[in-house]
C-alpha cells in the first residue's frame, strides 16, 4: 500500500497544476487555485503514511538532526509521508504564485514555465517569482520628481 500511495501522490496534485499552466485564464482555474482545499487528498495520503511511523516522525520533528531525519526517510512510510508533505507544500506555493501572477498581470507564457519549475524545484521557482514580483512592483511605483 505504501508504494501505491507514494505513486499516486503527484497524480493527486497534477490536475491543479495542469489547470494553472494550461488554462490560466479560465474562471474555473481561478476558483480552484483560490482554494486551499486542493491539498486535502495529499494531506490524507500524508496522514495515512505518517500515522504508521508517528514515533519516528515525532522524534525527527521535535528534536531534529540529520541522522534522525535519515532514519525516518529510510522507512518507506516515512519517505512517503515526507513526499506527500512536499507535494502539498509545492501545490500551495504554486497556487500562491499563480494567484499573485494573475493579480500582477504576468503573461501566462511567462508563468507556465515558471510554474513547471515550481513543480520540480519549488524553492527555485518561488525565488524566481519573488524576484519577478519585486521587479514588477518596483516598476509600478511612481517615479520621484527631481528638480
Amino acid at each position: 500500500m505504501t508504494g501505491t500511495l507514494f505513486e499516486i501522490t503527484f497524480y493527486l496534485a497534477a490536475p491543479f497544476w495542469l489547470l494553472m499552466i494550461f488554462a490560466p485564464t479560465w474562471s474555473v482555474t481561478m476558483r480552484v487555485a483560490s482554494s486551499p482545499l486542493t491539498v486535502l487528498p495529499l494531506l490524507a495520503v500524508y496522514t495515512v503514511l505518517a500515522v504508521q511511523v508517528f514515533p519516528e516522525l515525532w522524534t525527527a520533528v521535535s528534536s531534529p538532526d540529520i541522522d534522525t531525519l535519515r532514519e525516518l526517510t529510510a522507512l518507506a512510510e516515512g519517505a512517503g509521508a515526507l513526499w506527500a508533505q512536499v507535494i502539498a507544500w509545492d501545490l500551495l506555493v504554486g497556487q500562491w504564485v499563480f494567484l499573485q501572477s494573475r493579480k500582477l498581470g504576468f503573461s501566462p507564457w511567462l508563468m507556465g514555465p515558471l510554474l513547471v519549475l515550481t513543480i520540480l524545484l519549488s524553492p527555485f521557482g518561488l525565488l524566481l517569482f519573488l524576484a519577478l514580483r519585486a521587479t514588477r512592483r518596483g516598476a509600478d511605483r511612481p517615479q520621484e520628481q527631481h528638480g
